[in-house]
């Protein structure tokens, strides 16, 4: 049989979609490149947003177009939230929430034996290139789901509601898929979760997230180790110390929400502004050339001009390397939809716009002091206008002119300048 998988939204998501690719393989199914080249689409999809959710149920629509002789499967978040409408979706002939979201396979075959994803991965890994070459940072980067669920109660989010409480694999299983990738070629690997910085603590596990690292650092060959977004209520100065070794990716991914102690409290965030800049104070002191990245949600319930100013103003202070936007959105059955003082559509929209030229300006300037400096660049792939794009362990984008193929090679890049809001650079190891 011929599947198809695509997922929307976060690198959770993601990380899941490289693993259903790998579990319908050693089932013995062929993974397609194209959804009209299929037996069965699969959709991994995303409702942590109003508008999240609308497009993922467009998309199960748009891959029942684009092959209406196939049946489509909605997968995760929105299967959760909306069973009856994403069954309702036409073409839509599986519905699977997150809590059967492990037995996917099964139940889309007909099965009631699981498939087992045997080590080392090579011959799988071939099987699954239709889907390495459609995404390109899966042939380099591979994101490792670690954990998942959330105990937090920020009133704004309902994910908590969808992916249930946190809870954590154990560190040798994590380990052991780690050094597997490893072995088929893998540079980076990519840690996520719904909650990454509660990791280990349904476990009791000493140390946590920070032992976990230390487990793949120190057991696995890996080049470079990145991790996803952290609640800055679970980084501490002894867990700064991590970055010791060069081989974690010098990047740290803070959601802020709001740069207002107001509006913190009514998000239910346990941390306020001052706490705040201590710690990515704390953090570029013990890190040199840490990209300290953030999310942000603007018009949240309450939140008056006076209160979006001081949260834009906090935001322009501290200087992220990288800024993402949202605007806030209602989910019915989180406290925040219950609350006075609903922010109008306009205004919402007026201030994200604000906010991301805010954003852009600093990322500029993130960028601009790196030129001139050497670094090493993880090259992913050539783009349609014949340039290769790559990383380096601090999440800049750089993109190198060559006739060599750089794909999957880490290499020391000369940083020359920023054209046209990019990052241009020369290889020169």
């Amino acid at each position: 049989m011929n599947v198809y998988v695509e997922s929307m939204g976060c690198r959770l998501n993601r990380s899941e979609l490289e693993s259903l690719a790998l579990r319908f393989a050693a089932a013995g199914h062929a993974i397609a490149a194209d959804p009209a080249e299929s037996d069965i689409c699969v959709l991994n999809t995303c409702a942590v947003t109003a508008a999240a959710e609308r497009k993922s149920c467009h998309r199960a629509q748009a891959l029942a177009c684009a092959n209406p002789d196939g049946r489509v499967a909605v997968v995760g978040c929105c299967a959760t939230l909306a069973p009856e409408h994403c069954a309702a979706l036409p073409g839509v002939a599986w519905v699977v929430s997150n809590a059967d979201k492990e037995r996917t396979v099964e139940i889309l075959t007909a099965s009631s034996h699981p498939p087992c994803v045997t080590l080392p991965l090579a011959g799988l890994w071939e099987r699954t290139e239709a889907v390495r070459e459609r995404d390109a940072p899966f042939h380099t980067r591979a994101f490792v789901k670690v954990q998942d669920g959330c105990d937090n109660h920020c009133t704004y989010c309902i994910v908590r509601q969808l992916r249930g409480p946190a809870r954590s694999r154990p560190v040798a299983d994590v380990v052991a898929e780690v050094q597997a990738l490893v072995e088929v070629g893998c540079q980076e690997v990519v840690l996520t979760g719904v909650n990454l910085g509660s990791y280990g603590r349904d476990r009791a596990l000493p140390g946590g997230l920070g032992a976990l690292v230390e487990a793949l650092l120190s057991h696995t060959d890996l080049p470079r180790l990145r991790l996803s977004s952290l609640e800055p209520w679970d980084v501490d100065e002894s867990f700064l110390r991590l970055w010791e070794n060069p081989r974690l990716c010098r990047q740290l991914h803070l959601p802020l929400q709001s740069g207002c102690d107001a509006t913190l409290r009514r998000m239910g965030r346990p941390i306020t502004t001052v706490e705040f800049t201590r710690l990515v104070d704390a953090a570029r002191t013990a890190v040199p050339d840490m990209a300290v990245t953030t999310d942000v949600i603007v018009g949240f319930p309450g939140e008056d001009e006076a209160a979006f100013r001081g949260s834009y103003e906090f935001v322009a202070a501290i200087e992220f390397a990288r800024l993402h936007v949202f605007r806030y959105s209602l989910r019915p059955g989180t406290a925040a939809a219950r609350l006075p003082g609903q922010v109008p559509r306009q205004v919402r929209r007026a201030r994200a716009r604000t906010m991301r030229e805010l954003g852009v300006e600093q990322a500029s300037r993130f960028r601009q002091q790196f030129v001139g400096r050497e670094m090493s660049v993880l090259w992913e792939r050539r783009k349609r206008d014949r340039l290769w794009s790559g990383l380096t362990d601090n999440y800049l984008r750089v993109f190198a002119r060559t006739a060599d193929n750089l794909h999957n090679r880490l290499a020391v890049t000369r940083l020359l300048a920023v054209r046209n809001g990019r990052l241009v650079g020369k290889v020169i190891g």
